[in-house]
């Protein structure tokens, strides 16, 4: 596990096809390095609760910054005061680091 703990440090890598998708087993063990985070199905996903809809949106933006830097994007269904995101890699056809990544970057929003 200590292998993923720098997740949030990485980049993610160009994915254009070709790329296998984690096993069960991999997917799990990179899940564990991520607060809130759960397996659904051939995706990762988590919601985050706000106390308002500008805060909600305020975290749409910055989620959107971090998505145009690693050029990964999820899918999001925003409500008035909450955000669910989530990754997977369609080129892949499921999880693959990339993934992770963007989800430890969205951790690190609440760790400053």
């Amino acid at each position: 596990m200590d292998a993923h703990c720098d997740l949030g440090n990485r980049k993610c890598q160009p994915c254009e096809g070709g790329v296998a998708a984690l096993d069960a087993a991999a997917s799990r063990e990179y899940l564990a390095a991520l607060d809130g985070w759960q397996l659904a199905g051939a995706t990762i996903e988590k919601t985050w609760r706000f106390r308002n809809h500008h805060e909600t949106m305020a975290f749409v933006n910055a989620l959107a910054w971090i998505s145009h830097r690693e050029n990964h994007h999820p899918e999001l269904t925003v409500g008035y005061a909450d955000c669910r995101v989530r990754y997977w890699t369609h080129a892949a056809g499921g999880l693959t680091e990339n993934d992770f990544i963007c989800a430890a970057k969205l951790e690190r929003l609440f760790a400053l």
